[in-house]
């Protein structure tokens, strides 16, 4: 990514639709690690890919240090480690979406039933 290609630290909120805050955060907790020119912040395509993830693994339900931890494999291990801790975590997030939606249909149900009740009751 060339300067003109840089993202400013106002530009990335935009484009991702996040406030200040969570942008500084995630730089605090090592998710982004913006370029710095003085006070200045610059967020390259390293970093709009890597703040893509993050969204969509929040999305998921991803805890941001799982995410954290997932985005260092990367670094550290390459591709391969990284897909495959991938494949784990997702794994072990499909179970779960699967157990909240299974008791949010027993929820939905059990609200019906009492709402049908009390609308016959007034009938």
């Amino acid at each position: 990514m060339s300067d003109d290609d840089r993202l400013t630290f106002k530009e990335m909120c935009a484009k991702f639709d996040v406030t200040p805050r969570t942008l500084r955060y995630y730089e605090y907790i090592e998710l982004l690690e913006p370029e710095k020119e003085g006070r200045t912040r610059f967020y390259t395509s390293r970093e709009v890919a890597r703040m893509t993830l993050i969204l969509r693994g929040r999305r998921f339900g991803f805890a941001l240090e799982e995410l954290r931890q997932w985005l260092m494999i990367y670094d550290e291990q390459g591709t391969d480690a990284q897909m495959q801790a991938w494949v784990e975590l997702a794994d072990r997030q499909l179970a779960a979406l699967r157990d909240q939606h299974a008791q949010l249909v027993d929820s939905i149900d059990d609200l019906q039933r009492l709402r049908d009740g009390a609308a016959t009751t007034l009938s």
